[in-house]
């Protein structure tokens, strides 16, 4: 019983280091495609003036083309590829209770302005923005 166990520890362990080594192979492929595409991106927006279009499936490939070099002549080798930038992590969202705050102070300053080119009493308006600023206050100093 005892070479069973060994025997499937053993599998589990070579299954769990063909996955990481797969899952390395498939990041550094999906890089060099990634690149490849906003080389020819680049090169189609140099060559014919317009961006090419993403498939309708691919909703968030964007690039920024840089400035095109003009030379005199054309040349046949294609330039190196550039190194894969590192991953970046995404930027940590903000406090859910903050962003609502932020957008009620947003709304009543904006209701407060109204209220004023109208000519309409805003002493109601300018105690909601004292305590919508002062929950903000409290909110943000706690974190």
């Amino acid at each position: 019983m005892n070479d069973i166990i060994a025997e499937y520890q053993r599998w589990k362990q070579q299954g769990g280091d063909i996955r990481i080594k797969a899952k390395r192979a498939m990041e550094v492929r999906f890089s060099e495609i990634l690149l490849e595409a906003v080389r020819l991106a680049e090169e189609y927006h140099a060559d014919f003036g317009t961006a090419l279009k993403p498939p309708p499936s691919v909703t968030s490939f964007r690039f920024k083309s840089g400035k095109a070099k003009k030379t005199g002549h054309v040349s046949k080798a294609a330039p190196p590829a550039p190194k894969p930038e590192p991953v970046k992590p995404p930027p940590s969202k903000p406090d859910p209770k903050i962003a609502a705050i932020q957008r009620r102070l947003t709304a009543s300053r904006q209701k407060l302005d109204a209220a004023k080119s109208s000519g309409a009493p805003t002493r109601n308006l300018e105690d909601r923005i004292y305590e919508l600023e002062d929950e903000l206050r409290l909110a943000t100093a706690t974190d």
